[in-house]
């Protein structure tokens, strides 16, 4: 089952929110909210334009790559490094598991940014 825009949003929101040791806030603008872990940011999802909704995630880069060409509506991300990060919107192939895959990812790469003594257990 694929995913719309607003489910897209839901998921990586609710993935986000349980995982240990994370914020969230809007330090950039009242549109992204932005999920940290350790000070890091490991999710952005856009709020301000219902023809823009997606979600913005750290990925290595061979996976992005590979991730954008699986899937049509996953690009290259919006507002940060293109090489790092990638943006998924409502497409064929989102699906909830590939969304909370995604976050999980990037909440390891973000965490594993900070010292070890500063991670979440």
């Amino acid at each position: 089952m694929s995913l719309g825009g607003t489910d897209v949003q839901r998921v990586a929101r609710e993935t986000a929110e349980g995982l240990p040791g994370t914020s969230s806030g809007y330090p950039f603008t009242r549109h992204l909210r932005v999920w940290k872990v350790t000070g890091k940011v490991f999710l952005i999802v856009t709020e301000d334009d219902p023809e823009l909704e997606i979600i913005t995630l750290k990925a290595e880069p061979d996976d992005g790559d590979a991730l954008r060409r699986e899937h049509a509506s996953i690009s290259r991300g919006h507002y940060l490094d293109k090489e790092h990060w990638i943006s998924v919107a409502a497409g064929e192939g989102i699906t909830p598991a590939l969304v909370e895959d995604l976050v999980h990812e990037s909440y390891r790469l973000a965490e594993h940014q900070a010292p070890a003594k500063d991670r979440p257990e």
